[in-house]
């Protein structure tokens, strides 16, 4: 494998999102100055769709110039750019076009008119982006997955067929605009946790460049265990090890494309413990491709109507000051850089058998972290795959328990 790869998720300091509506080019070379003071090597970006794509035949040249510009300055402070194209959900916030909302109601996955518009967009993204060295690829939308069921309010109801073509259509878009780039797709833990939801944990691990995870610990982790708990610090890796249950590649690289401190679940004076042990407890996963920290800058508090906890979980203060835990992270990257981990093969598997629920409180998490406060590093396969040899030795695994075994 090659070095880890260490970023963060940009939210700008001015304007937060909505900073496309009034650009600022030197306000963006600030802040990426100050992200590449930490010693980080890239950034996710979120160009909101409404304002790239306000109409389905109408993707505005001047926001794609934009986005290429920021590339352009992420390049010049030695930061790779990854992008994300079909924003949907950021920070309890929708952003979705007029065209699929209201008088328009649409499918988001379903309708062919809006597939025609998705596909033209992102692949008009990648193409624009794809000269550029810098450029990692595309993913197709932040947690795009939560249109599709419970709990959204108004959801975009489709099978796991309809969310795979949809899923196999967008990442072609994107390699037509841009050949052999990073691209793939990003769900939130629903995919993993939520029995019956649409976008499954095979989409995950099987479709596109690499797996991708988010791993937040306000989803009940931290709420149930204590933030200081095992299954706090190691949430982040559990995730990880179990996406490569289903993966069918077991060099398949995942991505821990989301991981933040929000409080008061991990408070601010805990926030630096819980970055350190975050981190370590990632490198010990082989197959890591990167740590990308949610998010660069605090939200500004003169912007209204965020959940409390959106306010607080920058590495960097909306001043672009380094925050404790931004500090913590910077460390954690300087110490892996001077001296790489590399992780042995985790030797000890949990069986996972299908429809077995894998949510905080079910009992494949519960074995997983048991094993885990134990000193013990277990990996995840799939009960289907137990008796194969091959995939298990693939993946240097000698002994496989059952939950209940634990």
């Amino acid at each position: 494998m090659p070095p880890i790869r260490f970023g963060v998720n940009y939210t700008p300091t001015r304007g937060w999102f909505h900073h496309w509506l009034d650009f600022d080019l030197d306000e963006v070379r600030s802040d990426l100055d100050s992200v590449a003071a930490l010693g980080l090597d890239h950034v996710r970006v979120f160009p909101l769709w409404p304002l790239f794509q306000p109409n389905r035949t109408l993707i505005r040249p001047r926001a794609v110039d934009q986005l290429v510009s920021l590339a352009d300055a992420a390049a010049e402070r030695g930061l790779d750019v990854a992008v994300d194209g079909l924003q949907g959900h950021l920070s309890s916030f929708d952003f979705v076009p007029a065209w699929t909302t209201t008088w328009h109601r649409r499918n988001l996955f379903s309708d062919p008119d809006v597939l025609d518009g998705q596909a033209a967009y992102l692949e008009t993204l990648a193409a624009a982006l794809a000269d550029r060295p810098n450029f990692l690829g595309m993913t197709l939308g932040n947690e795009t997955n939560q249109f599709s069921g419970d709990p959204h309010p108004d959801p975009d109801r489709i099978t796991p067929d309809q969310a795979s073509a949809w899923l196999e259509r967008m990442l072609a878009a994107c390699e037509r605009g841009a050949p052999g780039r990073l691209h793939l797709h990003a769900s939130y833990d629903a995919a993993w946790y939520l029995d019956g939801h649409p976008f499954t944990p095979e989409h995950s691990a099987t479709l596109g460049a690499l797996t991708a995870v988010h791993a937040w610990v306000f989803n009940g982790t931290a709420q149930r265990y204590g933030r200081e708990s095992t299954a706090t610090a190691q949430h982040a890796a559990y995730l990880i090890e179990l996406s490569k249950a289903w993966a069918e590649d077991p060099a398949r690289p995942v991505w821990l494309q989301e991981v933040g401190a929000p409080a008061p679940h991990i408070p601010a004076e805990h926030g630096p413990a819980f970055v350190r042990d975050t981190v370590r407890a990632a490198l010990d996963c082989t197959e890591l491709w990167g740590i990308t920290w949610w998010c660069s800058h605090d939200v500004d508090r003169a912007l209204a109507d965020f959940p409390e906890l959106e306010y607080s979980l920058g590495l960097l203060t909306n001043g672009r000051q380094a925050k404790p835990q931004g500090l913590a992270f910077a460390d954690a990257v300087r110490e892996e850089r001077a001296a790489p981990h590399v992780p042995a093969p985790r030797t000890l598997a949990l069986a996972v058998e299908s429809g077995t629920p894998c949510a905080p409180g079910g009992p494949v998490f519960e074995a997983w972290m048991r094993l885990a406060e134990r000193g013990l590093r277990p990996a995840c396969v799939r009960s289907e795959r137990v008796a194969d040899s091959a995939h298990l030795k693939d993946r240097g695994i000698a002994e496989v328990i059952q939950p209940h075994e634990v």
